[in-house]
């Protein structure tokens, strides 16, 4: 029960990390810490290469530590699926968030569909599996095993769903 814990946890959290990502409107750090940057002969997360702040609600500043990555981490921006281009002041690049369209939201709820989809058939893939480890036990003990499985499920699946929800409502309200 615990290994199906913890394989539950790590489908939530592969989920937020990948609504993380999503522009809602607002900027946040998280939209930009991941992206690859290819500094040193090496893919480092940007997070691990520069500091990234928020001086207004739609710009994100980013501070690199070593200023000869400057250009990786532009280049880094301008080819991540952000589609915002980065302005280089001085030994910072600045990204300014442009207005959210009608459109655009439509957009990104889709692509929060998306991402819930794969995480719910994460979910029952994981269910699936751990059902099958259950064949070699006795009928009442399975039964009540499933049962509790299945309980455990439908709270997952329940924080996915308010997790989306969550996210929707962020994207067209901001």
């Amino acid at each position: 029960m615990i290994n199906i814990k913890s394989k539950l946890e790590n489908t939530l959290e592969v989920l937020r990390q990948d609504l993380r990502v999503l522009r809602v409107g607002r900027a946040n750090a998280g939209m930009v810490e991941l992206i690859m940057v290819n500094v040193y002969e090496n893919k480092m997360p940007l997070n691990q290469v520069a500091s990234v702040s928020i001086p207004s609600h739609n710009q994100i500043l980013i501070t690199p530590w070593d200023v000869g990555v400057l250009s990786a981490i532009q280049s880094a921006i301008q080819n991540s699926q952000l589609q915002i281009n980065p302005i280089v002041e001085g030994n910072s690049i600045r990204l300014t968030l442009p207005p959210l369209t009608e459109e655009t939201r439509r957009d990104l709820v889709k692509d929060v569909s998306k991402y819930v989809e794969e995480a719910k058939v994460s979910i029952r893939n994981i269910r699936e599996e751990v059902l099958k480890d259950l064949e070699t036990l006795s009928e009442d003990e399975k039964f009540r095993q499933e049962k509790e499985i299945q309980k455990m499920i439908d709270e997952y699946n329940a924080k996915i769903k308010e997790i989306q929800e969550h996210k929707e409502k962020e994207i067209l309200t901001n």
